[in-house]
């Protein structure tokens, strides 16, 4: 139960606000008296901001001075549960608490009070004319299925005025209807019978469902082979969970997952759950936000931010794909959501599972150390079967210069299409080309704001640079010596991979599934939905195809440069190599057909390389595991990044290197500090960078020790400092 403290009118309570301040600040409690937990506005200077009361005030300033709250937001107060997790996320990060409440409140007038709105939805009549714009508006009501919009929302969704959506409604194709605000998510019902499951998967269900059913915390590692049916699995744990009245969190590492797996959580419960992402209107987050707190959503599937939301009573929180490096936020409040859902639920009295095909070597070293239980499913759903693996030696292919598809791989694919199965060529590289050379100076074009090349995207005809998105046209004459025609592509990305399949394959019908060439998520799922229906013989993609996607014809899966991710410093290349290769490679045969991995490479005697095609995951991980206990490093002892930035290098540099010669408190608890030295990108934005990187034993408080080494810092000018417990990249 939550430890309430009422507040009389004119009582001194702290309150935590939004802005970025170092500590809580003293008002008088309103006329209407408030609690710990209420949701406030209070004056801030001549500002109005939100905060949240936190306890008591301090109660050493003079009472007769305070500013009074102005009001009591009608708004579910904050939990007790929910306040701890910010607290311990913020210990954890080394965050200030005002950019936790800000990730906890990040949906639009919340103290607003319930009021109708005008709202539009799919109508019933056919226009008398159809215009491009009329398609777009309509188009974008069926593709969300039946959900209703305001005027604005949808003009801006579908690209257009406000006038076609106006015309639509006078000729019944659209209706405009008045509707209260924040109304409760259709109930989800539990009882309504699910896919028939194997033994295995029902073995695996029915102990998540115990798990649930016990009330108590536990995370549970649900580990299965692509298409083994995790998904049918853990809803059978959300049912379980939605029997008992709580709630439950399904967070996804892509928005473009979300479309399918709304459909299959519609099909189990009769019902729509509410979907949290960037992609949600502000509307709709008002309402999840608000419907959360109340208990009118029972299921929340989302991005991971969701997990900040102000749930009632949070019984499940399951992390699908949850290796999955999307989950590590690495600006702002730097967390990661698989680790904070494991904290969340330790508070709240929730389980946890994670699920994946590939597990990430923490959580497989949190299983060997008894902290997480795992359940195995084994094979695959249906008549579905594992696909053969083989590797390609491309030291043998007799490639020409500029073409990246082996003979032997261009062949496979030939065959597959001429069955009418479908094929997909895989590279994780966006773009045409990563680099763009002069061949008369030998210059790399570069961001003008960033030290990272440019990269050529020739569909869209021009340049971008993928760590701040600038983009510029593709120049005709080099940047610098002013060469014309000398300007050549080099490497490969999925666009010049989508150039060479269209010459060695003109008859097939070609897709490429890359991020860059979508502008909205919206768009993106309507491409994965006409490919899953057969729309293309050959798909070529980046890593976004590796995430969940279910494509019935495609048999065939050759990897371009199964290397590429071996490449570098990284101490997690092995691991995310092999995860990303069997996650790909998992695309193929998910029907009844038979499916093909080709991994082309040029180290097929690399250990990581013959544990893929071996299907040795167990020996993979035991060996990686040993490898990271000996150095030390994650899961086997503990890492933080500090990163520097500002305009000036030398006054960066300068902070470094006090900073790595009064570091008394880290040495203090056994931890190493490396640098200053330049980040691999030593400028983004304009900013220039600098990183040290602090390595300890695994249990040592390297928080505290942290913030006693950096509690003297004053940060001058446009300096920055970033903290990044438990990094996930080192760019």
């Amino acid at each position: 139960m939550d430890a309430v403290e009422e507040f009389a009118p004119g009582e001194p309570v702290a309150v935590l606000t939004t802005q970025p301040l170092d500590r809580l600040l003293d008002y008088a409690a309103p006329e209407t008296g408030c609690r710990t937990g209420s949701f406030v506005e209070v004056p801030l200077g001549p500002r109005k901001v939100l905060g949240v009361v936190w306890g008591p005030g301090q109660g050493d300033f003079d009472r007769s001075k305070l500013r009074a709250v102005n009001r009591v937001l009608d708004a579910p107060p904050m939990r007790e549960e929910l306040r701890a997790f910010l607290e311990k996320c913020a210990a954890y990060t080394l965050t200030p608490m005002p950019a936790m409440l800000r990730l906890a409140t990040r949906a639009p007038g919340l103290g607003d009070p319930p009021s109708m709105r005008r709202i539009y939805r799919l109508g019933d009549a056919a226009p008398q004319r159809m215009t491009d714009a009329r398609t777009r508006v309509l188009e974008v009501l069926r593709e969300h299925g039946g959900l209703a919009f305001t005027l604005g929302e949808l003009a801006e969704m579908a690209g257009v005025t406000t006038s076609v959506v106006k015309g639509l409604v006078k000729q019944g194709a659209v209706r405009e209807e008045d509707s209260p605000r924040d109304l409760p998510f259709p109930r989800l019902d539990p009882d309504r019978p699910g896919k028939t499951l194997t033994e295995d998967q029902e073995a695996a269900a029915e102990a998540l469902r115990e798990g649930v059913r016990a009330g108590q915390y536990g995370t549970t590692l649900l580990r299965g082979i692509t298409g083994s049916g995790k998904t049918e699995v853990y809803l059978e744990a959300v049912a379980a969970c939605l029997e008992r009245g709580r709630q439950a969190l399904v967070l996804l590492p892509e928005i473009a997952l979300t479309s399918e797996f709304l459909a299959r959580v519609e099909a189990r419960f009769g019902a729509r759950p509410a979907e949290w992402h960037s992609g949600a209107t502000m509307t709709e987050r008002r309402r999840i936000w608000r419907m959360v707190g109340e208990g009118g959503a029972q299921l929340v599937v989302g991005a991971r931010s969701a997990l900040f939301l102000p749930f009632r009573d949070l019984g499940l929180v399951v992390v699908d794909e949850e290796h999955d490096t999307a989950y590590k936020q690495e600006e702002g409040v730097m967390y990661n959501a698989r680790d904070m859902a494991v904290l969340r639920a330790s508070i709240c009295g929730a389980q946890v599972v994670l699920a994946s095909a590939t597990p990430s070597l923490e959580s497989w070293a949190n299983v060997q150390a008894g902290k997480y239980r795992r359940i195995e499913l084994t094979s695959r759903f249906g008549a579905s079967i594992l696909p053969e693996m083989r590797a390609l030696d491309m030291r043998a292919a007799g490639l020409k210069a500029g073409r990246w598809i082996s003979p032997a791989l261009a062949e496979a694919v030939e065959a597959r299409v001429a069955r009418g199965e479908q094929a997909l060529l895989f590279l994780n590289r966006r773009g045409y080309a990563p680099v763009t050379l002069c061949r008369a100076c030998g210059s790399q074009v570069g961001c003008p704001h960033c030290d990272a090349r440019m990269v050529e995207h020739r569909f869209l005809k021009r340049l971008m640079c993928h760590q701040c998105g600038e983009t510029m046209p593709m120049p005709e004459a080099c940047p610098d010596c002013g060469a014309e025609d000398k300007l050549a592509p080099v490497g490969p990305g999925v666009e010049r991979l989508a150039e060479e399949a269209g010459q060695l394959f003109p008859e097939a019908r070609l897709a490429v599934l890359s991020s860059d060439l979508f502008g909205s998520a919206r768009a993106l799922k309507a491409e994965i939905e006409k490919i899953a229906a057969g729309a293309a013989d050959i798909i070529i993609g980046t890593q976004l195809v590796a995430k969940g996607h279910n494509f019935p014809l495609l048999t065939l899966v050759g990897v371009i440069d199964a290397d590429l991710g071996l490449q570098g410093s990284d101490l997690r290349a092995a691991e995310r190599t092999f995860q990303l290769m069997r996650q790909v490679a998992g695309r193929a045969g998910r029907a009844e057909r038979a499916g093909l991995a080709l991994l082309q490479t040029y180290q097929p005697d690399h250990p990581v390389i013959r544990s893929i095609l071996a299907g040795d995951e167990e020996g993979f991980w035991t060996a990686e595991a040993g490898e990271r206990q000996a150095a030390g490093v994650p899961p086997y002892g503990r890492m933080a990044g500090i990163i520097l930035s500002g305009s000036d290098t030398a006054q960066i540099f300068d902070l470094g290197n006090a900073l790595a010669r009064n570091d008394g408190p880290l040495r203090a608890v056994g931890a190493q500090l490396f640098g200053p030295a330049p980040a691999p990108i030593a400028r983004i934005r304009g900013r220039h960078r600098v990183r040290l990187l602090v390595k300890a034993p695994r249990g040592v408080a390297l928080q505290e020790a942290i913030t006693r080494w950096l509690a003297p810092v004053r940060l001058k000018g446009d300096l920055r400092l970033a903290v990044d417990i438990d990094p996930q990249s080192f760019f």
